[in-house]
């Protein structure tokens, strides 16, 4: 490690005698921060999920305006993504931790200065889409943790890293409920995060670590890009991660269009979901490296679909109760997906890499590589989800009045990403005479224990 910059010169999580003597208490320690500076993010990123519950009548915007709001706010979460995958290996992962952290004070000062009544539709649009930013946190994190834990313990980590990110939603709808309950306004809540903005950029600077390894290889971004797995892999992130956020963002205005739920009641029912789903996101981690990803994101995609149905039924009979309590049991199963999606990835580029002749160091260099790469864009595809859900619940609102024809929608969506998984990670291919027609051309990759 250089002197005053924080780069790691050196880095084997393979290793084991260097991990249990070294490797494992470093990253231990940068998992910390960058859960830290993540949850911020997240907060921040939901940010006008909470404010436009603070929005009553006096500042004129319907709901179709604030479904609007949200999924634009959405939108450019997904999209810097890219970019912030990219940061990591130009920058170091710790250097741009700290830079992304002290980023955020952008979009929270600028809400700050125009939140009140009187102001157009149109600057509340531009002033969200700041908020964005924050949604590029996790892309940037989650690339960097990857390159700092083995193989043998990347779905804990990341779920842990993720999921711990994921709870800034339900921190901030907890904050939010207080805030609320003391009578106070929106610029409350966003002078709270103000300061814990600037803790969070100045812990990271002072705690986190760079691996020289990983710098300057922004050519991974490209040869992940031309990966079909990475792109199989967003599609099914769209149904978990997707549903995870864009429900956090829908949630509270459904209650309050639909089921007539004043701002305050609200809040007291839509942090549940976010919490959930986030502090499970690590159990699935923890159920995919013991049983396999694929199999728990196929089950979990069983689940949802149930889950799914209640929402249909409850949504057409106007139960609340039923409503809010299948609702909840889907964040969680968004959560437990998060987890298992993400250890499927490091373990579908081992697999490749294995079955291209590397071994030992060479191959998991190359499975972290790849991966790491990957993870920046499934998030960013993945994220679009929460886009579509937000449209979807616009457009169903404006049609029928209610979410019932999104859910449907979500429904069918969730049966699709089931099939994608059997078909590709766990299917097996019919043999013939003891062998497939694939295995006597080239060996037959096997993705099932990924």
């Amino acid at each position: 490690m250089t002197a005053g910059g924080r780069w790691i010169q050196q880095w084997d999580p393979e290793d084991e005698t260097f991990w249990k003597e070294t490797g494992e208490k470093i990253a231990r320690r940068n998992l910390f921060f960058s859960v830290l500076s993540e949850h911020i993010g997240f907060s921040i990123w939901t940010l006008w999920s909470v404010l436009v519950l603070f929005m009553g009548p006096e500042y004129g915007l319907t709901p179709a305006d604030k479904f609007l709001l949200t999924s634009m706010v959405t939108l450019v979460g997904a999209v810097v993504r890219v970019p912030y995958t990219f940061a990591v290996a130009i920058f170091g992962g710790r250097n741009w931790t700290v830079v992304s952290a002290g980023l955020l004070l952008v979009p929270t000062v600028a809400a700050f200065a125009v939140m009140e009544p009187g102001t157009s539709f149109a600057t509340f649009l531009w002033i969200g889409l700041l908020a964005g930013i924050g949604g590029g946190n996790f892309a940037s994190s989650m690339t960097n943790i990857n390159a700092f834990f083995p193989l043998r313990q990347k779905g804990w980590a990341l779920g842990l890293n993720a999921g711990g990110g994921n709870i800034g939603v339900a921190a901030i709808q907890l904050v939010a409920l207080a805030v609320i309950g003391a009578s106070g306004g929106p610029r409350v809540l966003l002078g709270i995060y103000i300061p814990l903005i600037v803790v969070a950029a100045v812990l990271a600077a002072l705690f986190m670590d760079n691996i020289e390894n990983v710098r300057n290889d922004t050519g991974a971004a490209r040869d992940a890009a031309k990966d079909a797995h990475t792109w199989i892999m967003s599609f099914l992130y769209i149904g978990t991660f997707g549903s995870f956020i864009g429900y956090s963002f829908a949630f509270g205005q459904v209650l309050t269009n639909q089921f007539g739920r004043t701002p305050l009641q609200a809040t007291y029912l839509t942090f549940m979901g976010p919490l959930l789903g986030s502090l499970v996101r690590p159990v699935g981690g923890r159920l995919a490296d013991r049983f396999g990803g694929a199999r728990i994101t196929l089950y979990n995609y069983v689940a949802m679909a149930a889950a799914t149905a209640v929402l249909v039924i409850a949504s057409t009979q106007k139960s609340l109760p039923l409503f809010v309590a299948a609702f909840v049991v889907l964040f969680s199963l968004t959560g437990i997906g998060n987890g298992s999606t993400f250890k499927m990835i490091p373990g579908i580029f081992q697999t490749k890499a294995l079955a291209q002749g590397l071994q030992g160091e060479e191959a998991a260099a190359h499975g972290r590589r790849l991966s790491g790469a990957s993870m920046g864009l499934i998030g960013a595809v993945g994220a679009l989800g929460g886009v579509g859900i937000n449209l979807a619940f616009r457009q169903s609102f404006l049609s029928y009045g209610s979410g019932t024809g999104a859910f449907v929608t979500f429904l069918a969506y969730y049966a699709v990403c089931f099939g994608v998984t059997w078909a590709v990670y766990l299917r097996r291919p019919a043999t013939r005479g003891g062998a497939t027609a694939a295995t006597e051309a080239k060996p037959q990759l096997s993705y099932a224990e990924v």
